[in-house]
């Protein structure tokens, strides 16, 4: 554990000496938040989406796109650059386990995510009066459903991608489409039923969904855990199966 711990902060810093992935990966959702915010058609109560806010939907979509930015674009990135450096082979013939720097980044990661989620939730609470998510136990466990989905997806690009560079553009080519079912462009609100349907069986699409319906004080849909759970098996367990360490 004090091993894990060390590997855990040491990545931390390594990230955070990095401004542009910082800025992305922390910064850009509560700041795109404020930007839509500031926008006073996004502030008034919307009929079409009967009676709620344009801002308010925007929520819980700012907070998967930050596990968006982290999974698929920063966590497989860097392993693969390691595998291609050799670091991880290096790592197998030390006390410090491979396995250790995996489990360093996914705790990176996760509280990376956690801390955006806390910026994104005060930000909309303090600036534009978005309440705060009614049923708590139910947006938690909304939350780490769609955190491990997302990161099961991270790693499998991890393991299938050749280089840190091909890593890089299998996670851009996911990202955006991932972040469209999820919202971003067209909020699910307003989404035909077709496209919504699409939504509800990807990771980021039942995550929002789920994160919604805590929001509003209900719990997730049987069908939208499912989903977070089955990509969360699926892309696990096939990453599991073909990660290499070199």
């Amino acid at each position: 554990m004090h091993t894990l711990t060390r590997l855990t902060l040491t990545e931390s810093k390594l990230f955070l000496r990095e401004p542009v992935a910082v800025f992305f990966s922390l910064g850009f959702p509560p700041l795109l938040l404020v930007i839509l915010g500031l926008v006073p058609s996004f502030r008034e109560p919307s009929a079409d989406l009967g009676g709620a806010r344009v801002i308010d939907l925007y929520v819980p979509i700012l907070v998967t796109m930050a596990i968006a930015l982290l999974a698929l674009n920063g966590l497989p990135q860097l392993f693969a650059t390691y595998r291609e450096k050799g670091i991880l082979r290096r790592l197998a013939t030390t006390p410090v386990r491979p396995a250790k720097l995996l489990g360093a980044q996914l705790l990176m990661c996760t509280a990376m995510a956690v801390f955006v989620l806390v910026a994104v939730l005060a930000v909309g609470r303090l600036g534009f009066d978005v309440a705060l998510p009614r049923q708590i136990p139910a947006y938690v466990l909304a939350y780490v459903l769609c955190v491990v989905s997302m990161l099961g997806i991270g790693l499998l690009i991890a393991s299938l991608a050749p280089n840190g560079r091909g890593a890089g553009a299998i996670g851009s080519l996911l990202f955006f489409p991932v972040l469209f079912f999820a919202g971003l462009w067209i909020p699910r609100e307003t989404m035909s039923a077709a496209m919504r349907r699409v939504s509800d069986f990807t990771p980021l699409g039942a995550g929002v969904q789920s994160l919604s319906d805590a929001a509003a004080g209900r719990w997730p849909t049987l069908l939208a855990v499912a989903v977070m759970l089955g990509w969360t098996v699926v892309a696990g367990g096939l990453a599991a199966r073909y990660f290499r360490w070199e």
